[in-house]
């Protein structure tokens, strides 16, 4: 008997590139748009809270939140994320990628309002119920990530299949980029109704009260593009994939597909039969759980390379913000924080925040949707580790170069360069070959653990080498934190990370232009010569073999 696919994933494979596919972009890229808005959207109110809750009466300079309190705010997040990506993405395979879908949203859009109203008499109140809704708020954002990748891929034909999950991703950058306008429009507001002089001319009056509802609303509007995505991400069917390999009904995937996609799909078989299969079938190839031996005789590798590579280049990516104060100070983008008040501080980290986004950001983000088919995902992959890795050796090894004023427009082009070739490269890739190259039943799991491995490399990278990159002279580190190894030390550790995330490329196989069950060796190793008759609408019918 001939080995064959389903007809029905045959036919997704081969189908034209249909506005439902651009439909299911945008609504699996809404959620990573609320996503990135969500988790990034912190870092430009830091410097607002710092001067609310923590300005000591008298002090020359405003206040700032201590490092303690900074990485529970910025970092407790990330925890929720990779939490949320184990169990959101086993829970998308036990129940379905659509039921899982929609829970992650509800709770998106629950935390973000609630941690916008968080309470407390003390700054100690606040900044506690602040840190749990945006745990939990991570929680539901982790969840996205497994599901919007499987559901795209699933989706797709193999042809346009990597630009397709690549510009859901891409939706990342638009996020970011909406953060710092809301920030720059809310701030400024406040700034023009309650102006408030310089911190060094009145200490006071530079922090009008009003300025506690700046932060507060910045962060709640993230619920808003959430809630907006919620009726179309419930209308969606669950994916034909799914349906026919895990569920085990092939009408009934073709009868959702018919339904989304231009094209007559009819499975004459009521359910892709296992009461016909053999014992041995079970235990084959198509049966195997995750921590089988034959998951890792044909996946583990892969799983080892998606799992390292991911955990690598977000070590390398998060870290990039250890150096971003450096830029701002040199390029006059960030004044010295007594030269202005509250609100002006935070409109000016906003926008320089923002100006990043638009140049370094988003630029690579939709080059990587532009060639992921022509050039494929490892070569994208591996030629965006090696340039992240010669780019953050020029930084390191002639840093005191860079520091000198003469060379801040340098410095500045280095720094956007590896910010574009992270995202015309492994953080987009990254995200894709998980959802490829797993089988349906596991694909949603492999992915989140993968993604799971990138969060605790943001979490390295974040507050890790925050420590490390702090000055070897006691008296040059930052307020509380104790020496570390340097600025340059840590770039030259950054740069070999991002070798080592070449080199781990190589275990992960190229996807470009496969389909789903090529990859993955499903279908064809069914031989119960079961037939699915496959009706287009050009009113020719075709018969494959299941």
């Amino acid at each position: 008997m001939a080995r064959e696919q389903l007809g029905v994933l045959k036919a997704l494979d081969t189908a034209k590139t249909q506005w439902y596919h651009f439909t299911a972009i945008l609504v699996a890229g809404m959620g990573f748009f609320t996503d990135a808005y969500d988790l990034f959207c912190i870092s430009l109110v830091t410097k607002l809270l710092g001067r609310i809750y923590y300005t000591v009466p008298g002090s020359l300079k405003p206040g700032t939140l201590p490092p303690n309190v900074a990485n529970a705010v910025n970092g407790v997040a990330f925890c929720g994320t990779l939490a949320g990506q184990l169990f959101f993405g086993w829970l998308g395979d036990k129940l379905g990628r659509k039921r899982v879908y929609g829970i992650t949203l509800i709770l998106m859009v629950v935390c973000a309002l609630a941690s916008g109203l968080s309470f407390g008499h003390s700054a100690k109140g606040v900044m506690a119920t602040l840190c749990f809704f945006r745990f939990w708020l991570g929680f539901g954002i982790g969840g996205d990530y497994p599901l919007s990748a499987t559901i795209m891929s699933e989706y797709a034909n193999k042809k346009t299949r990597g630009a397709f999950i690549a510009a859901v991703f891409a939706m990342q950058g638009f996020g970011n980029l909406t953060g710092g306008i809301v920030a720059l429009i809310v701030s400024s507001a406040f700034d023009h109704a309650y102006k408030g002089p310089a911190y060094n001319i009145d200490p006071a009056a530079s922090l009008p009260p009003q300025a506690d509802y700046v932060w507060r609303i910045i962060l709640m509007f993230g619920a808003i593009p959430a809630a907006l995505t919620y009726y179309w991400r419930m209308k969606m069917p669950e994916t034909a994939r799914y349906t026919a390999l895990v569920a085990k009904d092939a009408k009934l995937a073709a009868q959702d597909m018919s339904k989304v996609l231009q094209v007559d799909l009819q499975a004459e078989s009521e359910q892709v039969r296992t009461d016909i299969e053999s014992p041995a079938q079970e235990t084959s190839k198509n049966s195997f759980g995750l921590f089988s031996k034959q998951f890792m005789k044909h996946h583990g590798r892969h799983l080892v390379g998606t799992t390292v590579c991911w955990f690598l280049l977000d070590i390398a990516f998060y870290s990039q913000n250890l150096f971003q104060k450096d830029i701002f100070s040199a390029i006059g983008w960030i004044p010295a924080a007594p030269t202005m008040s509250a609100l002006k501080e935070a409109f000016t980290v906003a926008r320089a925040q923002t100006l990043i986004v638009l140049c370094g950001l988003i630029p690579g983000y939709w080059f990587t949707v532009a060639f992921i088919d022509y050039l494929g995902r490892r070569t994208i992959q591996i030629m965006g580790f090696f340039f992240m890795t010669v780019f953050m050796f020029a930084l390191a090894i002639p840093y005191h170069h860079w520091t000198l004023s003469e060379n801040r427009i340098g410095f500045v082009v280095m720094y956007s360069l590896t910010f574009f070739f992270a995202n015309f490269g492994p953080n987009a890739t990254t995200f894709i070959i998980p959802a490829e190259i797993f089988p349906a039943r596991l694909r949603s799991t492999c992915h989140g653990i993968s993604a799971a491995a990138g969060k605790a490399g943001a979490i390295v990278g974040a507050f890790g080498f925050l420590y490390a990159a702090q000055s070897t002279n006691p008296a040059k580190t930052d307020a509380g934190y104790p020496t570390g190894i340097g600025m340059r030390n840590s770039l030259i550790a950054l740069g070999c990370i991002n070798f080592f995330g070449m080199l781990f490329t190589f275990l992960v196989p190229e996807s470009k232009g496969k389909s789903l069950e090529e990859l993955t060796g499903e279908i064809d190793e069914e031989e119960n010569g079961q037939t699915v008759e496959l009706q287009v609408s050009s009113s020719t019918s075709r018969t494959f073999p299941v």
